[in-house]
């Protein structure tokens, strides 16, 4: 498969991951009829990964994520050449679905951009929490969710299923991490809300690219010294 189709399938599936995810959270999760709240987004964000890797998986291996690229390069998974075009384009496909979703939002009466399921930590944490614990919980979850992915792709676990539980670990990971960071776990899912936020979404935003990245390639390396054949 050429380098140009696996991009535009790493822009198609972080777009569809971005818009899935961040539009639960924004355009449901507090309306009052609906109210789907932290269990909803959580399940939106697992469902969005789910279907993407069943349907462009083929093609790019939808990582639909940075810091999933860097950590299966680390495990020898991806060849380095790979690297920059994907993450260019998880960051595209994210800017796209924001600005999409920017678009939808911004066509109800009395709309306030609010923070715009954008990531931060302090005063801009959920639940107030600090910068370290925000760094520490993106980092572990993030190495966790690579282990999950090494894990459920090895050529040793049976076939067809990685994607459920790719899926679930990440919808996992939300039900743990949101009131702690909004949940990262992925660069270019931050970079699009951070762009229309502005501001101390920026300002922020160092923390939801170095911690993730750190953590998956820490996973990136413990996989395969401990656990590969």
């Amino acid at each position: 498969m050429s380098l140009t189709k696996r991009a535009s399938a790493e822009f198609l599936g972080t777009f569809w991951l971005t818009l899935g995810g961040c539009g639960s959270a924004v355009l449901s999760a507090a309306f009052p009829q609906v109210g789907i709240g932290l269990l909803g987004v959580s399940w939106a964000f697992g469902l969005t990964v789910l279907t993407a890797a069943y349907a462009l998986g083929p093609v790019s291996g939808a990582h639909l994520n940075p810091a999933v690229t860097f950590g299966l390069l680390a495990a020898k998974r991806v060849d380095a050449k790979d690297l920059v075009p994907y993450v260019l384009a998880q960051v595209g496909g994210a800017i796209a679905a924001a600005g999409t979703l920017y678009c939808i939002a911004s066509g109800k009466p009395g709309f306030d951009l609010g923070g715009f399921a954008a990531n931060g930590y302090g005063a801009h944490s959920p639940g107030q929490y600090a910068l370290t614990s925000a760094f520490v919980c993106e980092a572990v979850l993030t190495f966790m969710f690579l282990i999950v992915i090494l894990g459920a792709t090895d050529r040793r676990a049976p076939e067809g299923f990685a994607p459920i539980a790719i899926g679930l670990c990440l919808v996992l990971i939300h039900l743990i991490s949101i009131p702690v960071t909004n949940t990262s776990v992925n660069p270019a899912r931050s970079t699009g809300p951070a762009l229309f936020v502005g501001g101390w979404a920026l300002q922020q935003l160092w923390l939801f690219w170095v911690a993730p990245i750190l953590g998956a390639v820490a996973a990136g390396f413990v996989y395969p010294a401990v656990f590969e054949e």
